[in-house]
């Protein structure tokens, strides 16, 4: 019988929810239960803590209507996951955390924050790494230092959105049509919109509102769409190039997710030198942004010109069966149990150094 005790912790209050879910339960099934008991949390679109009792409860969604909460003890060296239901507390010791949380409130620092002050060992980036990449915002800013080349832009915040046409001036001047809307803080190409005219501009700005306070309006770069899996601590590298063959005019949520002609090709032909040109700009921007354990980087190889383009980051990528993360790792030789237990034993090496 396992001896150690793993939580896996997932759904969440952002966008990317469901999505969360699906990655959980891929995480889940490759789990070395020899070695882990896997106690798993889900997070309600509310922000309730329940404890999930099967993975079949989280594919029927039915795990929300659970009555046992279950929260993690930030006392420090407590170590502790508390199951209250009514009178009753269950207090269970934690080894090891394995979040699978895409986007605010959970891939941007906060949980990293609770389990830095609880000091219970966790997969994945830390605090200042998930923050940091997870604001596309300040991403380019560091990227901007190491000289990486990527998509010029125009930082608006949703208070500016009052005066409309100052701030829609102010990108008319700055950057040709089309361009693309963002959420700093969103992922899965949540709240993201391709604006070829004012009038789209408007409504670009006020989807991505919905979903953050700060908004990015990038210059379209036309090109082929290209992913890179990074793995490791201080000596972390990077896998082979993937690409995404979207069935929409751009990567969005329903083409990634809901379209089933959309696909991911793990070893695309590319120009010579340009899938090692894309490794080392990803691991130098890993290594920039201080993460640890996985992130996925994406770029864009410029049409007519074959310029590498750097577009964004994503500390926590997604494990569904869809998922490019897992698929590029698994072309090298790395199946997913393999993969899931590297990522358990880097997040211990890190707690115990």
């Amino acid at each position: 019988m396992a001896e150690k005790n793993i939580v896996v912790v997932m759904g969440g209050r952002s966008s990317e929810h469901e999505v969360s879910l699906m990655s959980a339960a891929t995480v889940i099934e490759n789990i070395n239960t020899d070695i882990y008991n896997v106690i798993m949390v889900g997070i309600t679109k509310e922000g309730q803590w329940k404890l999930v009792e099967s993975v079949d409860k989280i594919r029927d969604g039915s795990w929300v209507k659970g009555h046992t909460q279950a929260m993690i003890s930030p006392e420090t060296g407590r170590n502790e996951l508390c199951l209250i239901q009514g009178d009753k507390v269950e207090r269970l010791h934690v080894d090891v955390v394995f979040p699978v949380l895409h986007g605010m409130n959970g891939e941007d620092g906060t949980l990293q924050g609770l389990l830095e002050l609880a000091q219970i060992p966790y997969v994945g980036c830390g605090v200042l790494a998930s923050a940091c990449s997870m604001d596309k915002f300040y991403t380019k800013i560091i990227v901007d230092s190491i000289g990486i080349r990527q998509a010029k832009f125009v930082g608006v915040h949703r208070s500016e959105l009052k005066e409309m046409d100052a701030v829609v001036s102010r990108v008319e001047k700055s950057l040709p049509y089309p361009v693309f809307v963002k959420p700093s803080k969103a992922g899965s190409s949540q709240g993201v919109g391709k604006a070829e005219c004012r009038e789209e501009l408007i409504a670009a700005l006020e989807l991505a509102a919905k979903h953050d306070t700060k908004i990015l309006v990038e210059e379209n770069i036309v090109g082929r769409e290209l992913e890179c899996a990074v793995l490791g601590g201080a000596d972390a590298k990077a896998s082979g190039v993937g690409e995404i063959l979207a069935a929409d005019t751009f990567y969005t949520y329903e083409a990634k997710y809901n379209n089933a002609e959309s696909k991911t090709v793990v070893d695309p032909e590319l120009p010579e030198g340009k899938a090692e040109e894309i490794r080392r700009d990803a691991e130098a921007i890993f290594k920039a942004l201080d993460c640890y354990g996985l992130s996925r980087v994406d770029f864009f190889l410029k049409e007519d010109t074959n310029e590498v383009v750097f577009n964004e980051i994503n500390t926590l990528p997604g494990f569904t069966a869809i998922s490019m993360y897992p698929m590029l790792w698994e072309a090298r030789g790395l199946d997913k149990k393999a993969l899931v237990q590297k990522l358990i034993d880097l997040a211990m090496v890190r707690y115990e150094g």
